[in-house]
């Protein structure tokens, strides 16, 4: 009798990327008959005590569902699918294809210094804008997502916002063109104007774009990705397009202390997608969807997010209906988002704000805000709402950063000592059985739950078991 197991994890010292921790931990199944990898969910991550993401296809009804679907071949009899090594009316999963990533020399070529006098964008913000922004600023804001410049050709003054990941590399470049009022006039991507430059000339496309342009889906990041892995657990605004992150980044400023936003984007409304915010787990998310005639987009990311949630432990999204509050039916239709609104006022205010710290308005102002003459709204009431709506949460964002500390110094003290063989009576109330199942249940419980007082017990029992074996010694 074959005891073997048709999926199995691989065998080697070959890793991936975790799709929990994202480090270069994880060991993926793979199905014995075929050599195929299974979907990428499926694996287990090496680093047991600080991250234990572990899929197993026999435990999730994976194999089952394939197995059935191996049973449902019609007209064929037991003997005949014996004597068949594989049978299927459905093809095995594919593992998902390795991302193919821009050429990092051609996008560089963007980011050229002199390049800049041409970018109607940046250009606009210097000198068409209602409230024209300080050089400093803008300049930050260019280096911060690395934006560039499109020099020549029919796309010549637009501006490239590059989708980098997380790990620095190249997913997409988004050209845009905008009129003298940063309304856009044009959308396109860098690799299809290199592509058609090829095509018209009659030249071979390089080997990277060849490969390039054969990928089903190119934008697979979220732009300003790359800014998470240099502010490691900042709160995160997101938005539907880049230009709305630069808009937030700003007048809302560049997170420069451990409590500023990190302002990214999804692209477009299909793309507030669980692959591009599965790189948020842990994270405190202000949504700012952009405004539709029925609202379908606020709900339909709400309750996305919801589901999300559950599969992203210590993650929270907190959505914001302050530009429902504040549109009229005629800018529902025409799809706002809260750049349109920010660039009616005066960013110094929104600055004035910060360094000043104004007094909060009184709460039944905050419930009531002008509609008739948005014009009129100054910068540091939207602010000042903001600020509000917002505080309970960066309350709970403190406290999770509080007990983020605490879980990282009670983890490494437990990985560097020999823990008890032998039960140990905590309290009068509590006896530990197995130290390291007791370690490993509670730090996974004040793991998911952070920041929640409910669950303050498992944290200070930890601390209580510390503190016994530290007198012990």
């Amino acid at each position: 009798m074959n005891t073997e197991h048709r999926y199995t994890l691989e065998k080697g010292s070959k890793k991936h990327y975790c799709p929990n921790c994202n480090k270069k931990t994880f060991v993926r199944y793979i199905d014995r008959k075929t050599g195929d990898y299974l979907p990428e969910k499926y694996g287990r991550c090496d680093r047991e005590s600080k991250c234990s993401y572990h899929l197993n296809p026999y435990l999730d009804g994976y194999a089952k569902m394939i197995w059935e679907q191996e049973q449902k071949v019609t007209g064929v009899t037991k003997v005949t699918v014996q004597k068949q090594n594989i049978f299927h009316t459905q093809p095995i999963p594919q593992p998902i294809p390795e991302p193919v990533f821009f050429d990092f020399e051609t996008f560089k070529q963007t980011l050229q210094p002199e390049r800049y006098e041409k970018n109607t964008f940046i250009q606009n913000l210097f000198y068409k804008v209602q409230f024209p922004f300080d050089v400093e600023d803008v300049t930050k804001v260019i280096q911060l997502y690395r934006l560039g410049t499109v020099a020549s050709g029919y796309r010549a003054g637009a501006i490239t916002f590059p989708f980098i990941d997380i790990k620095g590399n190249v997913r997409a470049v988004q050209v845009k063109q905008f009129d003298e009022q940063n309304h856009t006039t044009g959308t396109d991507f860098l690799h299809s104007i290199i592509e058609r430059h090829y095509a018209r000339s009659n030249k071979p496309l390089p080997e990277w774009l060849k490969a390039y342009t054969k990928q089903d889906k190119i934008i697979t990041c979220l732009f300003g990705e790359h800014l998470l892995s240099k502010y490691h657990s900042n709160p995160v605004a997101l938005v539907e397009a880049p230009k709305t992150a630069v808009y937030g980044t700003l007048y809302f400023g560049l997170p420069e202390t451990p409590e500023s936003l990190v302002w990214l984007a999804v692209y477009n409304k299909s793309s507030f997608s669980f692959d591009k915010l599965k790189v948020l787990q842990g994270r405190f998310v202000y949504v700012f969807p952009d405004l539709s005639n029925d609202g379908s987009t606020f709900k339909e990311w709400e309750t996305k997010a919801k589901e999300y949630e559950s599969r992203l432990h210590g993650t929270r999204f907190i959505f914001s209906n302050l530009l429902e509050q504040l549109v009229q039916d005629q800018e529902k239709a025409k799809g706002y988002d809260i750049a349109d609104y920010l660039i009616k006022l005066d960013w110094r205010q929104f600055r004035k704000y910060k360094d000043h710290k104004q007094e909060t308005p009184p709460k039944d102002e905050l419930n009531k805000p002008n509609l008739d003459n948005l014009d009129t709204i100054k910068g540091n009431s939207i602010q000042t709402q903001f600020q509000t709506r917002t505080e309970p949460y960066k309350q709970m964002v403190n406290k999770s950063k509080s007990w983020s500390v605490e879980i990282n110094e009670l983890e490494d003290y437990f990985s560097k000592i020999e823990l008890p063989k032998t039960p140990i009576k905590l309290n009068e109330f509590t006896t530990i059985l197995n130290c390291e199942l007791f370690i490993e249940s509670h730090i996974n419980t004040i793991k998911k739950h952070k920041g929640n007082n409910t669950f303050l017990p498992y944290l200070e029992r930890l601390k209580q078991f510390k503190q016994l074996l530290l007198s012990a010694n």
